[in-house]
């Protein structure tokens, strides 16, 4: 059997999320593959693929008591084996009654921060028909967005409220994109980590709104002027709200254009846009993984 899921870039609402904002996320055209195979020993045997098809991490986990006898990297086996642990919670008989052999194999770079995690936990939830959601929010605290785009083929409005989850699609596709690019900054972030920080913070119900807002009129806008506009005050009111300063102001003062950081601040993918092509003034400063829009977004 064979999954697929996408990979994700959260393009308004960051951090704000969590608190019920109301966020555009876009699915992105990289992904993560899942295949698996029964076989009759008493092991599941375990291989991830970079991009480049070469192996960054193997285990082999008894099945019975589901102990790690052989791993790569602990770290990440036991990650696995929590994972895998929570989804026999919601299907006992995950993996369970015969040996496996299983391999993933991302499409994009497992540092970039596209969402190595999330579409792991969707692939893995597809094979044991559990919801994805439950097992994502259990272990990573998160809003559930990056699953939503795991499973969704176009730009997406989300928003969570309680325990109630709102997922429309949405036709973001805006006439000026040419203009748009995303550069890595080297540096994965930890999304756990920053949830953990973040949730210390409690933001206003007007914070929320007009992020809310925001994210209404880029998801619409046709103005090139309008959505720098709008995601210069994007920038302004998370910056205020996490105590961080933007990363234009941090990396950047001299470029001309616009820049927004997505997801969590410090790391992972900016979006910029500007008149002409920025990736000179990016490769000049030490960055060098550069999307044009339609090369990374679905």
């Amino acid at each position: 059997m064979k999954f697929y899921s996408n990979g994700k870039l959260l393009i308004t609402g960051e951090y704000a999320v969590l608190n019920g904002a109301l966020s555009l996320a876009i699915p992105s055209k990289f992904g993560q593959y899942l295949d698996i195979s029964e076989n009759s020993t008493k092991f599941i045997n375990w291989k991830s693929k970079n991009r480049d098809d070469k192996v960054w991490f193997e285990c082999k986990i008894s099945i019975k008591n589901l102990n790690v006898e052989e791993t790569t990297s602990n770290e990440i086996s036991n990650r696995l084996v929590k994972i895998i642990s929570l989804i026999k919670e919601y299907n006992p008989s995950f993996l369970t009654k015969t040996g496996s052999k299983i391999s993933t194999k991302l499409t994009f770079d497992k540092n970039w921060g596209l969402g190595s995690s999330s579409t792991l936990i969707s692939n893995l939830s597809k094979l044991a028909n559990v919801d994805p959601y439950i097992i994502n929010s259990k272990i990573f605290k998160g809003s559930g967005y990056d699953i939503a785009c795991a499973n969704s083929n176009s730009p997406i409005l989300y928003k969570i409220k309680k325990a109630e989850r709102t997922i429309k699609e949405t036709n973001f596709n805006p006439i000026f994109k040419n203009k748009i690019y995303f550069v890595f900054l080297n540096k994965k972030q930890s999304s756990l980590a920053e949830i953990k920080r973040y949730k210390s913070l409690k933001p206003s119900n007007l914070i929320l709104s007009e992020i809310s807002d925001i994210t209404l009129r880029i998801s619409n806008c046709k103005n090139e002027i309008e959505f720098i506009d709008l995601i210069s005050s994007h920038e302004k009111i998370i910056s205020k709200l996490i105590s961080k300063k933007p990363i234009k102001d941090i990396l950047f003062k001299d470029f001309e254009g616009e820049i927004k950081s997505l997801g969590a601040w410090g790391g992972d993918f900016i979006l910029t846009i500007s008149q002409d092509d920025p990736s000179s003034y990016f490769r000049s400063k030490g960055y060098n993984t550069i999307f044009k829009y339609q090369e990374l977004l679905a």
